[in-house]
């Protein structure tokens, strides 16, 4: 199946500027970026898809096993890849997707020029000194909540991932947002995304990286940003001026000024 179509690849900006691909988090497509998309089109290749399962993918592309661990998204973020020819990618990974890019630009260094890591995670359940930020009773609760009830599990999660009480239409916009991904689709990519454990890759990034973090995020809490950016060598942090786990939604104008001076940074 072509990658493109698969993933409804959107490709927009400045043709001649520099690659900068997308990728968005659990429940949700490539529109929570269109805040951010014009500033950084206008000096960059903006390159957007949605997930298999998300957005306009292809749904009959989904497949349970392959989507069971972030092997198979990182593979599709590859294909993309390939199929648009791009190289020297800035990869944009917002939340879960932070670590598909992180193991995309591991399994080829070659293909990608930076890592902007916006609000990750390696691993969401404590592990003896490692705070991830949940139990792992914590962890089995969401999910058993998610499956016996997506629908009533998006609308009290929702708003509290994505903060910002203050701001309640910010908050239903994510809910909706989970309530158009397929529920099947969602129990899946939720194990996949809080089950993970990625932090033995982060050693093997070699390309320069940045790490957004939000300076109170309930998903991603500030010593999971520290932990990143302390095991990806010569990375570098930055503490947004924002609240919650999507601040492309809360803080667009801070999070694109950091991502385009970040693109325009000689590495």
């Amino acid at each position: 199946m072509d990658a493109r179509r698969r993933n409804n690849v959107v490709v927009t900006g400045d043709a001649d500027g520099p690659v900068v691909m997308l990728a968005h988090g659990f429940g949700c497509d490539q529109t929570m970026w269109r805040l951010v998309v014009p500033v950084l089109a206008a000096t960059c290749r903006v390159v957007l898809f949605d997930h298999v399962g998300a957005g306009r993918s292809d749904l009959s592309a989904w497949d349970a096993e392959r989507y069971s661990t972030l092997d198979g998204y990182t593979r599709d973020v590859l294909d993309i890849c390939h199929a648009l020819d791009l190289r020297d990618v800035v990869f944009v990974g917002h939340s879960v997707s932070a670590m598909v890019g992180v193991l995309a630009a591991v399994a080829e260094p070659a293909t990608f020029a930076k890592l902007v890591l916006v609000t990750p995670s390696p691993r969401y359940v404590d592990d003896g000194d490692y705070r991830g930020g949940f139990s792992a009773a914590d962890i089995d609760e969401l999910l058993d909540s998610l499956d016996s009830n997506y629908l009533g599990w998006s609308a009290a999660m929702a708003p509290v991932i994505m903060g910002n009480p203050d701001r309640p239409e910010l908050g239903a916009e994510l809910t909706n947002s989970f309530c158009r991904t397929d529920p099947e689709v969602a129990r899946v990519f939720a194990r996949t995304t809080f089950l993970s454990d990625n932090r033995a890759d982060l050693g093997e990034v070699s390309v320069p990286t940045l790490v957004l973090e939000c300076r109170q995020d309930v998903i991603a809490p500030p010593e999971v940003g520290a932990y990143v950016h302390a095991r990806i060598a010569g990375s570098t942090l930055v503490t947004l001026d924002a609240t919650g786990h999507c601040p492309q939604l809360s803080a667009p104008e801070a999070t694109a000024a950091a991502i385009a001076r970040f693109v325009a940074d000689a590495a």
